[in-house]
Formats: C-alpha cells, structure tokens, sequence
C-alpha cells in the first residue's frame, strides 16, 4: 500500500475551487453580488497565505470486491447497494460493482483518502457573524478544493492510471476524468460510520482530522473517501434500503443492527 501525506500553500488550491457552491451557499444569484463575494474570498485566502495550509492524507492498494464488501489492502470495506434502479433497465448499483472480484484471481486498485485545512480556519472570526460565515464556507471550499487537486495529482503521478490528462478546471469539475471519488456522506457512500474504517487505515490525525461518535469529522472542513479507476465507474444515489439490507450490512460491517440504524435512519425504511 502506497500511503501519501500532502501540504499544499492555499494558492495552489485556489485555481481548483468550484466558486458554484460558494454561491449557493450565500444564495445570491445577482452576477454582481457573486463576484463581490468572490473577490472578498480571494483577498482573504491571499491574506492568509502566509499562516495557513491545506492537506491531504491518501493511499492506493490492491482491492478485489468480494460480493459487496471491497478488500482493500487486508481491510475489508462493507458497501450499499440500491434496491431501487435508476431507471427501467438500469442495475442495482453497488461501488464493489467497480472493482475487479476476488474470483478473478487477479487484484485490482484503489485508493482512499481525507483532506482538510487548519482547523484555525474555521475559528477566526468567531465573534462576527458574516466573518465567521465567509471563513467556513472558505474552508469547506478549500478542503474540497485540495481533494480536487489531490486527485488530479493521483490520477496523473501516484497511481498514474492517466499520465497524459490534461483537463481544464470547468472540466474537472464536469468531472470528465476517468473514474470517481465517491465522497463518505454522500449518496453513494451514505454511511458515515465508514470514517471510522478509513481512520484506521489512514490515520486521519496525521493532518489533525478527528472523529466525532457519529462519524463526523472536525475540522468540519475536511472531505473522506474513495477514489476508483473503472472507466464506466459513476456516481449514484443508494436511496432507501429496506430492513434486510440494513441487517446485512450491519453484519458485515460488525457492528449492532440498532446502532447501525442510527447512521443509516435517514435512508432505512421501516418495512
């Protein structure tokens, strides 16, 4: 397993912000009023240049699925799957569905990863409201930002599955890359429990990342997940799964079914 530690100076992530959510996350639409808001951003990132950094925190293995499970590196990640296609037609999806099977007899690769920022970032300006907006939403921006570059950079060097990329920010954005980075919360990898698998692997406190009982993880800046090389690999919603999945996958995952309602009630139904 190939275990990477990152620093990156805030204006080599800069360029990689996705200034889309920023402006969702104020709710302005006017033109005018995103790019003051954009403006005053970039002064304050440039302002803490000096004193602040990003990180990231990865490393790329061999995996095999074995059935919805993903064995990565000798660590045996549980995985969701639909129960409700995304079309007529469309399979069930699982991410195991995107990694070569053990009875293939032949490994294939993974990688798993968390970014973060300092987490002083999300406690300046404590006291003034706006100010205190502005710098979270800069640092949840930054932390997805760095996950962005982080990736580029695994794709193109570390695991070197695409030496020759060469795409424009609009484009990754676009996510035009070969392969995805499922994020851990997100919809297809709801369950934020699975933190705790990737801690243990990864050692999330080496760039000062630590785990709430709920899986959550403070600086509230930071990003978890997968990173997969499959050329048809996408992204997809799980939605909800009924109480024999929520069993199994409790099971599998070894941890009490009541406790692993808990993380995963907002998509468990009842019957």
């Amino acid at each position: 397993m190939n275990r990477q530690r990152l620093t990156y100076r805030i204006s080599e992530v800069l360029p990689y912000i996705n200034w889309a959510y920023f402006y969702h996350a104020w709710q302005v639409k006017d033109h005018d009023e995103q790019q003051r808001l954009r403006h005053q951003a970039v002064q304050r990132m440039r302002d803490l240049e000096s004193d602040h950094h990003t990180y990231a925190l990865f490393a790329i293995g061999d995996a095999n699925s074995d059935g919805d499970d993903i064995l990565f590196s000798g660590h045996r990640l549980p995985m969701l799957r639909q129960q409700k296609p995304q079309g007529d037609t469309a399979p069930c999806l699982c991410l195991a569905d995107f990694i070569r099977p053990i009875q293939q007899g032949i490994a294939d690769t993974m990688g798993i990863f968390v970014t973060s920022v300092d987490i002083r970032l999300e406690t300046e300006y404590a006291s003034d409201d706006f100010e205190r907006m502005m710098m979270q939403l800069i640092a949840d921006r930054l932390a997805e930002a760095t996950a962005e570059k982080m990736h580029e950079e695994v794709r193109r060097t570390y695991w070197g599955y695409a030496p020759c990329e060469q795409l424009t920010i609009e484009e990754l954005h676009a996510e035009k890359f070969q392969g995805i980075r499922p994020a851990v919360g997100y919809p297809s990898l709801p369950d934020a429990s699975l933190n705790f698998v990737l801690d243990n692997i990864l050692h999330f406190a080496d760039i000062g990342v630590r785990l709430t009982q709920n899986g959550a993880m403070k600086p509230h800046a930071s990003v978890s997940g997968l990173m997969m090389a499959h050329p048809q690999a996408r992204y997809f919603s799980i939605g909800a799964i009924g109480q024999d999945q929520l069993a199994d996958y409790a099971l599998r995952r070894g941890v009490p079914m009541e406790i692993m309602k808990k993380f995963l009630n907002p998509i468990t139904r009842e019957t």
